[in-house]
This record gives structure tokens, C-alpha cells and sequence, in this order.
């Protein structure tokens, strides 16, 4: 169900588990990319939500939840820290999608204690946007926005997900959108990894063009102890290309961590 928390004086929404937060379960924070919402993770929420529990946040700005957002990603960090105390969560495993993969990994270099563990889906420690990207946001939206969906998943996937992939960006607000691929942008976490002390699944799709698996593979072999998992038939939005697959690959991550990990 569709809930509400009030951070800094903001109306945040999430879903979240009908019985609330069950001290005998894994609680699960799933972060959306650029211009994204909850329902990005649609396929988790519905597969997921009798095992674990589970918090799917609109970030400021996005879907359901009061803006304005912002434009650098550890201002995005301590919006998600700021939100998991105001929720009563305890060491969740946060997953995150590209520039919610960054605040993943910006949540366990500054807060890392505070995690069970992270998943960043289709990250990197820089995360590069062509320049004509960000002026075709403000100068001709609705251009630029097909061409991210368009390469946004695997080539056989186009004609099942480009189109409502651009239609679900298009609903951004247009400066929020704007300022998340600017914040992702100016993203370089490359000497601070190294520190990160939480357990680690890095997931990235096979075939991801928007940040391919080589920067998922640099995740790997420098965060200490991570893991890589590469999701066939997959572009950068693995979990909605291949949700069978992903949900095991996370289910199964989650289930090797420390028995009583996240539970209060």
C-alpha cells in the first residue's frame, strides 16, 4: 500500500508492506533512477512483498512525493538516511537503480553502518551523461526522453519497453529529471569505494548501453568482498527487463546475508 512519511518538512510517499514492518523479516528499501518513481519496482514489490519487508520510496520531486529534488547525489544520501529513521527502519538492504545505485553507494561510504547491505543496479563510480542529454532535457524533452528509453533496455526489448518507458519518464517533472542527470553527472566516488565495509551485489544488465557491465565489473573488484551478478536479456533497467531472474539473483543475496541482519 501507498504510504506517506513527512521528511524535512516534505510529504515523501511509499509503498510499503499492508502489516507494516515486521521485526521477523529483512526490510528491503528500493531506490528509483532519474525522473523515476516506486512503480519502477513493480515487479519486485509484487514477487518480494510476502517474504520480505519492504519500503519503495518516491524520491523528492518524483511521483507521488513533494519536490523540489535535487541535483547532487549525496544531498539524495541524506535525504535517505533522514527518511529510513523517520520510518523506523532498521539496517535495511538498500537496492538502487543507476542514480539511485549511486545513492547506494554514497549511503554505505557515509553511512555504511547504517546498512545491512547494498545492491546498486546498473551504477558506477562515475556515471557520465553526453552533455547533449542534459541541454535536449531542457531545450526538447520529449526527443530526448524516446532516446533514453529507446537505449535504456536490450535491443529485443525495445518494442515491449521503450514506449512505456517514455511515457513514464515524460510524466517527470521536467527540472527534477534535468537535475538527476545532472547529479549523476557529477558523480566521483572512485577513491572512496575502496572503503566500503557492507556486503555488496552489484547487478547489471548483460546488455546495458547507458553504463555497461565494465563499470559494474570496477564496483566488483574494488569494493572489498562485492559480488557481481550480470542479468541476461537485460539493458540498464535489468529489473524490469528480466524480473524473474533478478528477483532470484536479489532474493538469494538477501538470504546469504547474517541471519539476524536489519532485525531489530
Amino acid at each position: 500500500m501507498v504510504n506517506e512519511a513527512t521528511v524535512e518538512g516534505r510529504r515523501i510517499a511509499f509503498w510499503g508492506n499492508d502489516d507494516g514492518f515486521s521485526p521477523q523479516r529483512q526490510t528491503l528499501v528500493f531506490i528509483h533512477g532519474s525522473g523515476g518513481a516506486y512503480e519502477d519496482w513493480n515487479q519486485q514489490i509484487l514477487a518480494l512483498k510476502n517474504n520480505f519487508n519492504i519500503a519503495a520510496l518516491d524520491l523528492p520531486g518524483h511521483g507521488r512525493s513533494a519536490g523540489p529534488g535535487e541535483q547532487e547525489v549525496f544531498a539524495y544520501v541524506a535525504f535517505v538516511e533522514k527518511f529510513i529513521k523517520t520510518a523506523g527502519i532498521v539496517k535495511p538492504v538498500l537496492i538502487g537503480h543507476s542514480l539511485g545505485a549511486a545513492i547506494c553507494l554514497g549511503f554505505a561510504i557515509k553511512k555504511g553502518d547504517e546498512a545491512a547491505a547494498i545492491v546498486p543496479v546498473g551504477g558506477g563510480v562515475t556515471m557520465p551523461v553526453n552533455p547533449l542529454i542534459l541541454d535536449g532535457l531542457k531545450n526538447d524533452p520529449p526527443a530526448t526522453i524516446a532516446t533514453i528509453a529507446k537505449f535504456s533496455v536490450a535491443k529485443a526489448n525495445r518494442e515491449k519497453f521503450a514506449a512505456p518507458l517514455a511515457d513514464s519518464l515524460s510524466r517527470a517533472n521536467r527540472e527534477t529529471i534535468h537535475g538527476d542527470f545532472t547529479a549523476c553527472s557529477r558523480l566521483d566516488i572512485t577513491a572512496a569505494i575502496t572503503g566500503i565495509r557492507v556486503p555488496t551485489l552489484v547487478i547489471c544488465g548483460a546488455e546495458d548501453k547507458m553504463t555497461p557491465p565494465a563499470m559494474s565489473e570496477y564496483l566488483r573488484d574494488n569494493i572489498p568482498g562485492a559480488v557481481l551478478a550480470l542479468i541476461p536479456e537485460a539493458g540498464h533497467f535489468a529489473m524490469l527487463e528480466n524480473p524473474d531472474k533478478f528477483n532470484i539473483t536479489l532474493t538469494d543475496f538477501v538470504n546469504s546475508l547474517p541471519q539476524r541482519a536489519g532485525k531489530p
